[in-house]
């Protein structure tokens, strides 16, 4: 046959002493007729037509140019067609291709091998050939009909006309399919036959860029024989009563209505094959389309997530009549948005119960009729938005003085948005039970909110409004400084101090915040809510980092500086001063705990790994766990955390070292204070006996500050500081007496004992054994009381040790001194050493 290829083995593929036998391809049975070489085609000869029936060889180059008819005088001279390279594919032409394509695929041969097996070079290339050709006389005998009619005339046409047409595009749909298959098996069997795949591929593109548009405008055709686009407007509404708009595609008849669900399969088909491709083309190992290769959620229903074609010529002819009323609306969204709801609404039940039933049959699984219309009816409010309402909004920004009537306008906008977007996706998830959640490339086209993926500049300026909006309202409230104040529990006021304190914190009034804590976190929130309409995960995270976080920072950093001007080290301790680091101590613990509680949703973990991935820091993810490498607001809670730790132990060091310049004299004087008071065999009774009056003041000014704190603090950081206050003070007083210099008379040890129980005392409301967090006080008295004969047996124990006497202290009920420690307390007995 003069179309197909002729594969004639040349150096050491030719078999020798007889010429090659030539093999019969079972495809060419499909051809009717051959293809073209050009576009039109020649009509064959008849001495051609007749040698290639009768299976006679194939003429010579020589005698087939002779054979050809020459050309009508004054025409053109036809263009000789350029030779294809194999190396890569054809550029794209406006024309069905020719014999460029043909000889690209011919000058694919075997090098290797001598092409005798049934996955050989030639075998593949010629029954590739066929299948092309297939396709491409499919697609000429649809376009040269049409080519030579106008639209009237191709309304008139007998329904036979149409019933051919629709025939001969499934026909092309069909070889489409047989080429993907064919092609789908040589890129698993022989990958590295790429030239032969990119010479197939620019083929079937050109001969599909011809098809689409001639099998939408047949479509199109269709639609308006049918009454589409509808009136939006119903006889009800003159006189003021809602009707729904009439639907033309439930009053069809029969006829009309198998006559389009003929068209709407074929189209189906189409755009289906057409999606087969592009998974193809992606799942390639060396992909030759790099916008798919590139792809990250790409599958067969994501190549249909921008809406069926059938579907989408339906919303285009309502565009210009909705327009209309949309350029008298500029100033007022809201109308528009509601006109596009009820546009969508009154031809949802139309679009379900006609088209998914066609839906199904085309057998397009996981798509949903009313998913693509509101997709579609999304998609043409998103190019209004783009050009005409937001380029006004952009240049009202950057050229307007009046800056609060345009961030109004910009916030009034998105707000009509985010309603209009929820109400789109109930429509669109009617009667649909969700398996799981739509994922991030199907949600994409069904969002308004996609119109900020392209454009990255306006939503920028919509975080700046918000946060500009946020700020001033924070703003505004820190002027009363009631805000900075937070109400005390009556019970506590009053001394009522149990052991029984919550530390299971979840609310403000838990973490005695102050009410401009929770002010933050709602305004925080709020515009985590909105960035929730955002359909991609890295428009969420730009919008989130450059809105709420930025607005958490600016607090975060207000509470530190409030703390900072307290300057509690260096300056004497007051209740106000407590009552002010308190409070923002309280307002960073609560910011903590509900930035926590966002930081573990799912939602913020997918963000967080997302965003690390994408920054691409690996120096920074190999220091970290990977729990914080998913964490969104990492850097705020370690930010929050060390806040409260620093001013937490700024309090802690004021109040010890105001008990240490109240009782500096005090513990100075212990052992030699009471040798003077009472003789050495006279043992002072406990029971009657007092405070060191040297001891008193520091010890009122250590319950009362406790008293506050326990008011004022947060159970949770009161419970950490005052045990850190009684070890630092345990430590204190330890570490000032001079142990193995002075001597502890029996009346000064039973001072020493009752001087401790008293500031055991103070910390007695908040646990029951106090003296557990004073060990070093309490084994020094252990030791100073203990009886002359264990004294004197643990001493010579502790020198003479192997173990450095742990196993003697720990005979003693003494945990917590070491034998050094030991052996200076006991030298300080008047009796020991």
């Amino acid at each position: 046959r003069a179309f197909l290829p002729e594969f004639r083995p040349t150096g050491p593929c030719r078999p020798r002493g007889r010429s090659p036998r030539r093999r019969p391809c079972a495809a060419s049975s499909t051809r009717t007729s051959p293809p073209p070489r050009t576009w039109p085609p020649r009509r064959p000869s008849p001495s051609s037509s007749a040698a290639s029936a009768r299976g006679s060889r194939r003429p010579s180059a020589a005698s087939r140019r002779s054979s050809r008819p020459a050309p009508p005088p004054g025409s053109p001279a036809r263009p000789r067609p350029a030779r294809a390279s194999t190396a890569s594919a054809p550029k794209e032409e406006t024309s069905l291709p020719g014999t460029k394509g043909r000889r690209a695929l011919r000058a694919w041969s075997c090098r290797r091998s001598c092409g005798r097996s049934s996955g050989s070079t030639p075998f593949v290339s010629t029954r590739l050939e066929a299948l092309v050709g297939n396709l491409e006389d499919a697609a000429y005998s649809i376009v040269r009909p049409a080519s030579k009619l106008n639209l009237s005339s191709v309304l008139r046409r007998a329904s036979n006309g149409v019933e051919q047409k629709q025939e001969k595009l499934l026909q092309a749909v069909d070889a489409v399919r047989d080429i993907e298959q064919e092609l789908v098996r040589i890129s698993t069997s022989r990958p590295q036959w790429t030239n032969l795949i990119v010479a197939v591929d620019s083929r079937v593109d050109k001969t599909l860029a011809i098809l689409r548009p001639q099998a939408l405008t047949d479509y199109r055709a269709l639609l308006a024989a049918l009454g589409w686009p509808p009136s939006l407007s119903s006889p009800d509404m003159e006189k003021d009563k809602y009707s729904q708009v009439p639907n033309p595609l439930i009053l069809m008849n029969e006829a009309n209505k198998e006559k389009y669900s003929e068209s709407f399969l074929a189209l189906c088909a189409l755009q289906h094959v057409q999606a087969n491709r592009e998974v193809r083309q992606c799942q390639m190992p060396a992909a030759t389309t790099p916008s798919l290769s590139d792809s990250k959620y790409f599958d067969k229903t994501a190549c249909l997530d921008n809406g069926l074609w059938a579907i989408d010529e339906l919303v285009h002819p309502i565009v210009s009549r909705m327009e209309y009323h949309f350029s008298k609306w500029s100033e007022q969204p809201e109308f528009i948005f509601a006109l596009v709801y009820k546009i969508t609404k009154d031809f949802m039940d139309g679009v379900d119960d006609i088209l998914q039933p066609l839906i199904d049959k085309a057998r397009l699984v996981g798509l949903s009729a009313k998913e693509s219309w509101v997709t579609g009816m999304v998609k043409m409010l998103l190019g209004y938005l783009e050009t005409q309402i937001f380029p006004a909004l952009v240049t009202s920004y950057h050229h307007t003085d009046d800056k609060l009537e345009v961030h109004s306008s910009w916030m009034h906008l998105n707000d009509q948005m985010i309603t209009f977007d929820k109400r789109m996706q109930l429509l669109a998830d009617s009667g649909i039970q969700k398996v799981a959640l739509v994922s991030e490339g199907l949600s994409r086209s069904l969002s308004v909110f996609s119109i900020y993926i392209g454009h990255s500049d306006w939503l920028r300026i919509w975080a700046d409004v918000e946060l500009n909006s946020a700020q001033n309202k924070l703003k505004s409230e820190l002027e009363d400084e009631a805000s900075w104040l937070c109400s005390i529990d009556p019970q506590d006021e009053l001394g009522h101090q149990e052991s029984t304190a919550k530390f299971l914190l979840s609310t403000r009034e838990d973490y005695k915040a102050p009410p401009v804590s929770e002010f933050v976190v709602k305004t925080a929130s709020a515009m985590i809510e909105r960035s929730h309409a955002l359909p991609t995960k890295g428009t969420k995270i730009q919008y989130c980092r450059s809105t709420s976080v930025q607005f958490l920072n600016d607090f975060f950093v207000l509470l530190h500086e409030r703390c900072e001007a307290l300057q509690l080290p260096n300056t004497a301790l007051q209740e106000e001063s407590l009552l002010k680091a308190s409070y923002a101590i309280n307002a960073a613990r609560y910011c903590e705990y509900v930035v926590r509680e966002w930081d573990e949703d799912t939602a913020f973990m997918e963000l967080g790994a997302h965003g690390n991935y994408v920054d691409g820091n690996q120096e920074q993810i190999h220091k970290h766990s990977a729990q914080r490498q998913c964490s969104f607001f990492a850097d705020e809670i370690a930010f929050l955390v060390k806040l409260g730790t620093d001013f937490l132990e700024q309090i802690m060091s004021s109040i010890l070292i105001e008990f240490e310049d109240l009782s500096w004299d005090y513990v100075q004087s212990i052992g030699s204070s009471n040798e003077q008071s009472l003789p050495d065999d006279q043992v002072p009774d406990e029971e009657n006996l007092e405070v060191s009056p040297g001891f008193v003041a520091s010890l009122e000014v250590l319950r009362e500050r406790t008293t506050k704190l326990k008011l004022y603090l947060n159970s949770k950081d009161f419970l950490d500081l005052w045990r850190s206050i009684a070890e630092g003070l345990d430590y204190f007083v330890y570490s000032s007496i001079r142990w193995g210099q002075v001597k502890f008379s029996d009346p000064a040890v039973v001072q020493l004992r009752v001087d401790s129980k008293a500031l055991l005392r103070i910390f007695r409301p908040y646990c029951s054994r106090p003296e557990a967090f004073f060990p070093f006080v309490t084994d020094s008295l252990k030791l100073l009381t203990m009886g002359e004969t264990d004294a004197q047996y643990l001493l010579e124990a502790l020198k003479n040790g192997k173990d450095d006497g742990k196993s003697g202290l720990r005979q003693h009920g003494l945990h917590h001194v070491d034998g050094s420690q030991a052996v200076n307390v006991l030298r300080s007995r008047k009796s020991g050493g």
